[in-house]
């Protein structure tokens, strides 16, 4: 259930990302699904040619997604800072050093991989979503 404690930063992470000139500039084909596993909530992200069309927090088991990036809230925490700590600022840093996990189709990670990247930088001026 949406509170105003997770709906405050999902609306703030969409915004930001829909008024990003390096997405917009690079995001023409970035559309994809994808699920943010924060260990106490789960976000799925629906993107469309660089804009959020969808987000939908702690969304019903069999929704579909093309790929999960999941780690604990103590690696998001350290991921959503300003600074982050080492081995926190990246997902491949926090994927071969901490928790952090890519599962699902990893074409389609890599596929968006520069602008998965700046929209996941986001996130370090929201904090984590949940």
């Amino acid at each position: 259930m949406a509170t105003a404690t997770t709906q405050r930063p999902l609306e703030q992470f969409r915004q930001l990302n829909d008024g990003d000139a390096e997405l917009q500039a690079h995001g023409a084909y970035f559309s994809c699904s994808y699920l943010l596993d924060m260990e106490d909530h789960t976000f799925l992200v629906r993107v469309h040619r660089g804009r959020i069309e969808e987000l939908t927090i702690d969304p019903e088991p069999l929704t579909a997604y093309d790929f999960a990036i999941r780690a604990s809230a103590e690696t998001w925490r350290g991921f959503c800072r300003p600074t982050p700590p080492p081995m926190c600022h990246g997902i491949w840093a926090a994927t071969f050093r901490r928790d952090m996990r890519l599962e699902g189709n990893l074409l389609v990670l890599m596929q968006n991989l520069r602008c998965l990247t700046r929209q996941l930088e986001l996130l370090r001026v929201t904090g984590p979503l949940g």
